[in-house]
């Protein structure tokens, strides 16, 4: 009889085999859709506020601005971490160059790296691509032993 494991899957890192290069997309591990967080947004918001009016109504009115307040200090995290929900990381080796783009939050930043001249460092758990005179960190919304695997994955492939 097996026992069940306790172990948590690798994430494994898909590279899109393309005509001499590759393409390889990292997103953050996002659990829950929109619709379902704002579900669960509007749910602690009217139990918070609903636990206040109760209070208020019994006579202890100074809780109801106090649950006003956490309701709306709640709803910042929520928007804070829905800003950064759709962050990802895209990676593409072409004829032209390694192309790199990184969405975070609302800004967008594309750069296209010689990838004759590029070395592909891991300093203190950062995945860096090193050029002449730039550096570019990928690889921020993985786990270590991710970025372990994605840096000698790129080195490998930039190299052929």
């Amino acid at each position: 009889m097996d026992t069940p494991s306790l172990e948590t899957p690798r994430r494994a890192l898909e590279f899109r085999d393309e005509r001499g290069g590759f393409s390889l997309t990292l997103k953050r591990n996002c659990s829950i859709s929109p619709a379902s967080l704002g579900c669960v947004f509007a749910a602690l918001a009217v139990a918070a506020l609903g636990i206040g009016a109760g209070f208020a109504a019994a006579g202890a009115w100074l809780v109801l601005p106090f649950a006003g307040l956490e309701a709306l200090l709640l709803g910042a995290a929520f928007v804070a971490h829905a800003r950064h929900a759709a962050d990802y990381e895209r990676i593409e080796l072409r004829s032209g160059g390694l192309t790199v783009e990184v969405a975070d939050g609302e800004s967008a930043r594309r750069r296209v790296l010689d990838p004759r001249r590029l070395r592909v460092c891991l300093e203190s758990g950062r995945v860096l691509l090193r050029g002449r005179q730039e550096e570019l960190e990928v690889g921020r919304n993985l786990d270590a032993e991710a970025r372990v695997r994605l840096a000698g994955e790129l080195q490998r492939r930039l190299r052929i």
